[in-house]
């Protein structure tokens, strides 16, 4: 069957802590790992997604064991972790539960922060991308385009988008737990990018009296700065600046750790060592782990957040549970094209067949009677063609309300048994 041809490879948040994670962080190239897994053999499809909290690609082909883990061997190329651990923090999905997966991921239902919008976008660029290099077929294009249409249904029919959180706005929650009411605060943002600029709309709501952005590229700083009434600054002073700072939102695209504990010891006696709340929401990390060693530093990475987005699943849970039976629902509908998709050749290879048939006999009919008029002739041919849909209405009937997806491929092969579908003989004259 069609659906068993489907499989997704991936690792997230679920499956792997943030330091298995930031080992297979793309960046900005997702090309590369897209063409490899294109050249694999046994693979006729494939897309291609990485994001903050997971690494997934999709494949339409004979995924069997060798082409599994040729795509999992591109996944972590690059981990330096073993083909056992690589298996460990992986999952794979077949068949109807890769397709429940993909409308799920689609939905953010699975998701670190249930609800985010972010992810739908991310996977129709990840969708762009594999058709700009001619990744996709006539199966994932179906696939993929679908799950925007359920993610859109689950949007407009349950209330699991209401009071919209992210990663960004977890961050937020988990300042105020831990610094109280955030009014008067000044805060640094690492990084101008999407993540930044959420972060800093949710923290001016809670009354935060300065906004610093740092970033490589001062541009980019000023333009987030100005829309906060803040201050921009370039990334290289960011150490001078936590000297002032409450809290540091860090979320750059850095490849590398932009503030060490060593750099971080002198800011501190400069502090006179007043409390100073780090939050790292970058994969791969932007803040070294090692900076928790130091007195009064408290830094969290995105694991940490976890415990904030447990409380947003609560709030939203009763949403979640009617989505999820719309995926369930929409799951169906898409097994269901599938196995029409897959019926198609042999209703089209009957229909050629029994046509072929028909014509012989109408021809070695009207050669008999050569004494017909047109209007004679035309009736004979009509009556050729009804009395063969009349006959083939209820097989046809038969083979596609077949009952359960065994009892469908059974009946399928029975059908082409029958009607000689298989054999090189069928076509021509049988008498």
């Amino acid at each position: 069957m069609l659906a068993e041809k489907i499989a997704c490879l991936g690792v997230n948040h679920q499956t792997a802590p943030v330091e298995i994670r930031e080992k297979l962080a793309f960046a900005d190239d997702c090309l590369s790992p897209l063409v490899q897994i294109k050249e694999i053999v046994g693979c006729d499809e494939c897309c291609f997604l990485s994001t903050c909290n997971r690494v997934e690609v999709l494949l339409v082909g004979k995924a069997g064991d060798a082409t599994i883990a040729a795509a999992r061997d591109v996944l972590f190329a690059d981990s330096g972790l073993s083909g056992a651990e690589a298996a460990q923090y992986s999952y794979l999905f077949t068949g109807s539960a890769a397709i429940n997966h993909v409308f799920r991921v689609a939905a953010s239902l699975d998701s670190m922060v249930l609800g985010e919008p972010q992810i739908l976008g991310q996977l129709k660029d990840a969708y762009r991308l594999a058709i700009e290099h001619r990744a996709t077929g006539a199966i994932l294009h179906r696939l993929l385009s679908k799950s925007f249409s359920v993610a859109k249904r689950i949007r407009t029919e349950t209330s699991i988008g209401g009071n919209a959180v992210s990663i960004s706005y977890a961050a937020v929650q988990l300042a105020r737990k831990i610094l109280g009411e955030l009014t008067g605060k000044t805060v640094l943002l690492a990084g101008a990018g999407e993540m930044a600029e959420l972060a800093a709309e949710h923290l001016v709501a809670q009354g935060v009296a300065k906004v610093v952005v740092a970033n490589r590229t001062l541009e980019r700083a000023v333009t987030l700065a100005r829309r906060f009434n803040g201050e921009a600054v370039v990334l290289g002073e960011l150490a001078s600046r936590l000297a002032d700072a409450d809290i540091l939102i860090s979320s750059t695209g850095s490849p590398d750790l932009i503030l060490r504990k060593e750099a971080m010891t002198p800011v501190m006696r400069q502090r006179y060592h007043r409390p100073v709340f780090l939050i790292d929401i970058a994969v791969p990390r932007d803040l070294d782990p090692d900076l928790n060693d130091l007195d009064n530093v408290y830094l969290y990475d995105i694991d940490d957040l976890q415990q904030v987005v447990v409380a947003n699943k609560g709030e939203r849970r009763r949403e979640a549970d009617r989505a999820e039976l719309i995926v369930a629902e929409e799951t169906i509908k898409f097994l269901h094209w599938l196995e029409n998709m897959e019926l198609t050749p042999t209703i089209t290879e009957l229909r050629r067949r029994i046509d072929v048939l028909r014509d012989i006999e109408l021809n070695r009919t009207l050669a008999a009677l050569p004494g017909l008029s047109p209007e004679e002739k035309k009736a004979v041919t009509m009556m050729g063609t009804a009395l063969v849909n009349k006959l083939l209405h209820y097989p046809l009937m038969f083979l596609k309300n077949s009952g359960a997806i065994e009892q469908k491929r059974a009946n399928l092969s029975i059908f082409r048994k029958m009607f000689g579908l298989d054999s090189d003989h069928g076509s021509g004259d049988e008498r």
